[in-house]
């Protein structure tokens, strides 16, 4: 009877064993989980920005509904970076042409001048100036002056001004196309 009784008891601790190993399981799992989910939170809320472009505002480079992912620690905008911005609660995607100091200056033929010098590069579309600012600008300091690409359609700094650097959310490092069926 012992005997029975014994093995009894050994397969009841044997499966008290199991079920604590698969809890201790179980709460490992999760915890690292939640450490994942961190490091991605933290990843994409931090150091990443991804959204969509709400429009064709840059349309050749960035078409309306494509995906937009940015580096948000860039904080030194070179021109012709693409960027994402944020203007009255608004994101927005635009190319700077100036930086502090530059001077912008716009005529009615259309052409666009920085400091002098030309701009056209790969835009389609003449850039016209808009009542917003007279010509020559000179953009402030800490500010950038940002231009869509879809030059007559597009709302930029010619409506409302430079942008302040700490309104720039992030530099576009890539470009996922939406499909088009």
């Amino acid at each position: 009877m012992q005997k029975e009784e014994f093995a009894a008891c050994s397969e009841t601790i044997k499966k008290r064993r199991n079920r604590l190993e698969i809890k201790k399981e179980y709460i490992r799992l999760l915890v690292r989980i939640g450490i994942l989910t961190a490091f991605a939170w933290f990843l994409c809320s931090k150091i990443f920005l991804f959204c969509q472009a709400p429009d064709n505002e840059m349309f050749p480079a960035v078409k309306s509904g494509d995906l937009l992912i940015g580096f948000r620690l860039q904080k030194d905008f070179m021109k012709n970076d693409v960027v994402v911005y944020e203007i009255n609660g608004e994101m927005r995607a635009g190319r700077i042409l100036g930086r502090e100091t530059d001077i912008i200056t716009l005529d009615e033929s259309g052409t666009l001048l920085v400091n002098g010098t030309a701009q056209s590069g790969e835009i389609l579309f003449p850039t016209y100036a808009k009542e917003a600012l007279e010509y020559p600008y000179t953009v402030p300091k800490e500010c950038v002056f940002i231009l869509g690409d879809y030059r007559t359609q597009a709302e930029d700094s010619r409506d409302f001004g430079c942008i302040n650097v700490k309104d720039v959310k992030a530099k576009v490092i890539t470009i996922l196309r939406r499909r088009v069926l």
